[in-house]
């Protein structure tokens, strides 16, 4: 026998199937099933207090969804293959055949407008709570993993050419305060998902005294929406995650292409357990960085889930149309791909070892301490912008004889100025190039770790 539709009232025949399949959203949304049942227990809640609802039936209403909750706790593809339109359907279906006439009554003044737009809330509420600790978690590696290395010392690149020496402390850093600005993000994307729609009727409020601000604190919500109409058609919020959501990855993505990079031959900085890499069905010797690549590739799906919203929204008429049931698929799965995501970026830091040796190798070739020369000349006297100019002729020089600076004898400086004397090799060392950048934020070994225990202070706080 088909699901009775909630609306079927007005209508004559039943739906066409190829319409039906086309507009039911079962298939997609029973993803909120634990948040519809959540609810409707506050809103029967709700309906007592209003008059609605006597005592035992709102007692039976709750036992009929308690029953319901354990059961979908226990079986999470509770309604898979049932025919019913929606997850909001399929509850009130399942809530009457256990309990009776009573659970007709639970949708009195409740539209699934703002049954729907509560369900959402309350899961992306939740879901941005396991988002916020899995960040702290990748960023207590990032800390680990800085703490663990803070005198490996790596060339830094500009335009993927080396240019100055950095630690390889600073630069993990360097994606944690990336990461710190994603949480906040997050956690401001929170708060807007923090307001209760239910109440809201279908779009012109509700007519029995449910009591909205209690209505809204029996849901954990921070207050109820201020206008019914906005409440039920909104959806920035979603809007707020995925924005968030993209810039995470977008972030994850530059961690994977640098790890890319640095794990390939030509770099060699770091090895990827075997663990986490995988081979070629025709090339025996290779170690490919697939799951870095993954995160890489799947920035892009969730780029695209902000783009299609913004989308479907930005014509759409006040107040609730069905465009907005497009709204679901495209968040669940970046809150998926989100979670994935972060996972995997901390077991492949805490499975790729760094070597420190080839690092250190390649900080010392390539003119990485043309700079500390320019600064060498410019601390006695000597404009900084001729000092420049300067210490590009040596370097030129330099490339002639097929030496480093550092094997420049102190006979060919002089010849570029009598102002180089033998205390101009210790300038040239990277140790010494990266503890002079002494000011907060810089490279040198007593701001890094000044850095870590603000990021460390920081995640105690926020736990």
């Amino acid at each position: 026998m088909a699901a009775r539709k909630l609306w079927g009232g007005r209508f004559s025949s039943e739906a066409d199937s190829l319409f039906a399949e086309f507009n039911d959203s079962l298939r997609f949304d029973r993803e909120l099933l634990a948040e519809d049942i959540e609810g409707s227990l506050a809103y029967a809640r709700a309906l007592e207090r209003a008059g609605v609802l006597s005592a035992s039936e709102r007692r039976r209403i709750e036992r009929g969804l308690s029953e319901l909750r354990s059961e979908h706790a226990a079986n999470p593809n509770l309604a898979e293959g049932s025919d019913a339109e929606d997850v909001h359907t399929w509850v009130e279906e399942e809530l009457v055949r256990r309990i009776g006439p009573a659970g007709l009554k639970l949708h009195t003044g409740r539209s699934r407008n703002d049954q729907v737009a509560t369900d959402l809330r309350l899961y992306l509420r939740a879901r941005c709570d396991e988002v916020d600790s899995q960040i702290r978690s990748l960023l207590e590696t990032l800390a680990e993993l800085a703490e663990r290395h803070i005198e490996v010392i790596v060339p830094g690149f500009t335009h993927l050419q080396r240019a100055q020496p950095v630690l390889w402390s600073h630069y993990l850093m360097a994606y944690a305060e990336m990461l710190l600005r994603d949480l906040e993000r997050l956690r401001q994307a929170r708060e807007r998902v923090n307001v209760c729609p239910l109440g809201s009727g279908a779009l012109s409020g509700t007519v029995y005294r449910v009591d909205r601000h209690r209505l809204a604190a029996d849901l954990g919500f921070a207050r109820p929406a201020r206008n019914s109409m906005d409440a039920i058609s909104d959806r920035d919020f979603v809007l707020d995650f995925l924005y968030f959501a993209s810039v995470l990855l977008m972030h994850l993505s530059r961690l994977a292409e640098d790890f890319i990079v640095y794990s390939s031959v030509e770099f060699a900085f770091a090895e990827l357990d075997d663990s986490v890499a995988s081979g070629s069905s025709l090339m025996p010797q290779k170690k490919n960085p697939d799951a870095f690549e993954l995160v890489r590739g799947k920035s892009g799906r969730v780029f695209g889930h902000l783009a299609a919203l913004l989308t479907v929204l930005k014509g759409l008429p006040m107040t609730y149309n069905k465009d907005l049931q497009e709204d679901k698929e495209g968040l669940f799965d970046a809150v998926r791909t989100v979670s994935l995501c972060l996972r995997m970026t901390r077991r492949l830091l805490e499975k790729t070892r760094v070597r420190s040796e080839t690092m250190r190798r390649a900080a010392e070739t390539g003119f990485l301490n043309a700079t500390e020369l320019a600064d060498y000349l410019a601390e006695r006297g000597v404009p900084f912008r001729d000092a420049h100019h300067l210490v590009g002729r040596i370097v030129r020089r330099a490339l002639e004889l097929h030496l480093e600076l550092d094997e420049l004898p102190l006979a060919e400086y002089q010849r570029f100025s009598a102002l180089f004397e033998n205390d101009v090799y210790d300038r040239l060392k990277p140790e010494t190039a990266v503890s002079r950048r002494v000011e907060i934020g810089g490279t040198s070994p007593a701001q890094v770790r000044r850095a870590l225990r603000s990021l460390r202070a920081l995640l105690r706080r926020s736990r």
